[in-house]
């Protein structure tokens, strides 16, 4: 399938979201995630080293390099592409693309006028390139926030959201959150009502949020109407003078190579019964988020919701 930028620390959240959950929450079925020496919360890289150690355990069949393109309609089973002239048939196909490669940028009146850079969430790498400059952070969830910890530090910042940001209780953790997530999982599956992590805040006070907010710098703006040459100009005739815009406007289910089976409604959205895609029971999306199972798009969501499509997968191939 498409290639995805790997999880965050764990597995869960954007690519600087700072709430994983220990290792030992972290893990796939029949082999535990170890826990890393000397860092409470499991590394991008140390979750790398298990993933790669959980497929030599078990020899997967992975082929790669495999990027897939389309998958469509074939004799008589679903033909799957990759950009490698790799043809596949298939009787079902879990699609598990993740959204990591679809990074979303909203549209604001001006955009191309602005002469400044603007950048999303995948390009941010630290804040020294930005030393000095006037930034502009705009989102209101965890990578917003620790973006523009880190970069007020060495630039004059302004943040900028659509509603007020809520920050969680500072004793609030990956380990918190995992608990939160896992409660909302059970009583989905029962009916109850639960608002799971979303009740709590949007925001994880990690130690860098937490000095920020403590320097008087967390301090949202409401959303800008639209961009400038020079910058960002609000409804009441304000504008402000910025030198770089960083989108944290989050990520979109990469999707696009679904689309010759015409899957998706007139609003961009997949729908699902049960676990399989509405208009065609040969395909599975899986991974992408509270949609597709909740948690889904971390490593142990993923496999709990892997579990219920592998076993209607296994239903369908006894009948």
């Amino acid at each position: 399938m498409p290639r995805t930028r790997p999880a965050a620390p764990g597995g869960t959240g954007g690519p600087r979201c700072g709430c994983s959950p220990p290792a030992q929450y972290s893990s796939l079925p029949g082999r535990g995630m170890p826990p890393q020496p000397g860092e409470p919360y499991p590394t991008a890289s140390h979750v790398v080293d298990y993933l790669r150690a959980y497929e030599a355990r078990y020899d997967l069949p992975v082929i790669r390099p495999a990027r897939v393109t389309t998958v469509h309609n074939g004799d008589t089973r679903l033909t799957v592409e990759t950009e490698q002239d790799q043809r596949f048939a298939a009787r079902i196909v879990i699609s598990a693309t993740g959204t990591w490669s679809r990074p979303y940028l909203p549209h604001y009146p001006g955009q191309r006028d602005f002469a400044g850079r603007q950048l999303h969430t995948v390009g941010y790498h630290g804040p020294e390139e930005f030393r000095g400059q006037r930034v502009v952070v705009v989102g209101g969830g965890n990578s917003a926030a620790q973006i523009l910890a880190e970069a007020s530090t060495v630039a004059d910042t302004r943040w900028v959201t659509t509603r007020q940001p809520r920050l969680l209780p500072d004793d609030v953790d990956g380990r918190v959150l995992f608990g939160v997530a896992s409660k909302y999982f059970l009583a989905r599956q029962t009916g109850e009502e639960s608002s799971g992590v979303a009740g709590l805040g949007d925001i994880v006070a990690v130690p860098p949020v937490r000095e920020a907010r403590d320097r008087g710098v967390l301090h949202a703006e409401p959303m800008f109407t639209h961009l400038t040459e020079h910058g960002p100009a609000w409804a009441d005739g304000r504008t402000e003078t910025a030198d770089v815009i960083i989108w944290c406007t989050g990520f979109r289910p990469a999707l696009a190579h679904l689309a010759p089976l015409r899957l998706r409604d007139q609003d961009g959205h997949l729908a699902l019964d049960g676990a399989h895609a509405r208009g065609d029971n040969r395909i599975y999306p899986l991974g992408y988020g509270d949609w597709t199972g909740a948690a889904s798009a971390t490593l142990v969501g993923a496999a709990r919701t892997a579990k219920t499509v592998d076993a209607e997968i296994a239903r369908r191939a006894a009948a």
